[in-house]
């Protein structure tokens, strides 16, 4: 049995362009409804991994309530660290980004775990289990305290890809480096750790209707190799169907697609703009779900791992 897990980063709008002391909207809650009745008609459960502004959203709080009723998705948690109380200033470098959980002493990681998980039970009567990191990044520390604090599942491992051009915010703090993690689950300090599908490729996908350039940059892209993930975005939909074939035929069990919640509305995002992009989002996913239906069993990160872990048990 092979699995389809969709996981959505659910945070605010387009932060993309939020600077420090701006305000952070969470108007894309109005939009989610549309994409998980689309997955339900599918079979499909989408796993709404959730940030600090969106759990005090009280839209955004009765909507998961509903459908977690309805066995239709799942509440998970996603922390970024520049906006998760408490509130503790680091260092700025001169080219520096937004912060990193794992660049705080570990007495403000832990504060800011207390502060989401606190809310997190205060909002949903429950703490979830599946967890993703704020611009995916991950250490020892980090694992375990999501132990410590009760979470079990982690989905922030994106094999084959550095962020080390993604700056935090302290002086040459650079992101992780996933270039050689393994795309298998595995067990780090009692967390499954269940890495993002990603498969690095040197197809190319050549379009009579484009322009030279844009083929000329396919070209060059396809000789140096390039990352394929289920990720949608203005132009890769034949390399998500290449990559749900070549994933159908191979030994893994699982395929993860990933959104943030704020593409699904328009102008929420650098890449879906306008409601004519949207609309173009949503013709896609129906190709991309049609694709993955025939093959794959829709299900939660938490029913995946509990099926992964039976079968795991039953080859012994």
């Amino acid at each position: 049995m092979k699995y389809f897990i969709i996981t959505i980063d659910t945070e605010g709008d387009n932060l993309w362009r939020w600077k420090p002391g701006q305000e952070i909207t969470t108007k894309n809650v109005r939009y989610l409804a549309r994409f998980q009745e689309l997955c339900s008609r599918y079979g499909f459960k989408p796993v709404w991994l959730s940030n600090w502004e969106m759990i005090n959203d009280s839209s955004f709080v009765e909507f998961i309530n509903k459908n977690v009723e309805m066995d239709s998705c799942e509440l998970g948690m996603h922390l970024h660290a520049w906006n998760n109380p408490p509130f503790y200033e680091l260092p700025r470098g001169e080219h520096s980004g937004a912060p990193y959980l794992i660049e705080y002493p570990r007495e403000i990681m832990e504060a800011k775990l207390t502060a989401i998980t606190e809310k997190m039970k205060e909002q949903f009567g429950y703490v979830p289990v599946t967890h993703r990191a704020g611009r995916w990044a991950m250490n020892q520390t980090y694992f375990e305290l999501l132990y410590q604090y009760g979470y079990r599942i982690d989905c922030s491992y994106t094999p084959g890809i550095s962020w080390r051009d993604s700056m935090g915010q302290t002086p040459d703090y650079a992101g992780p480096d996933y270039r050689d993690v393994s795309k298998k689950v595995q067990k780090i300090h009692g967390i499954t750790e269940v890495p993002v599908t990603v498969e690095r490729t040197h197809r190319m996908f050549l379009d009579c209707n484009k322009s030279w350039k844009s083929n000329v940059k396919t070209v060059l892209f396809g000789m140096a190799g390039q990352n394929i993930w289920l990720r949608p975005g203005r132009d890769n939909l034949k390399d998500m169907l290449w990559l749900i074939e070549k994933n159908r035929r191979g030994d893994g069990d699982y395929l993860m697609f990933m959104l943030h919640s704020s593409e699904l509305m328009p102008g929420g995002s650098p890449t879906f703009r306008t409601e004519e992009e949207i609309e173009a989002l949503y013709d896609k996913l129906q190709v991309l779900f049609d694709a993955i239906q025939t093959s794959y069993q829709g299900c939660t990160l938490k029913e995946y791992v509990r099926n992964h872990n039976t079968e795991e048990e039953n080859r012994r």
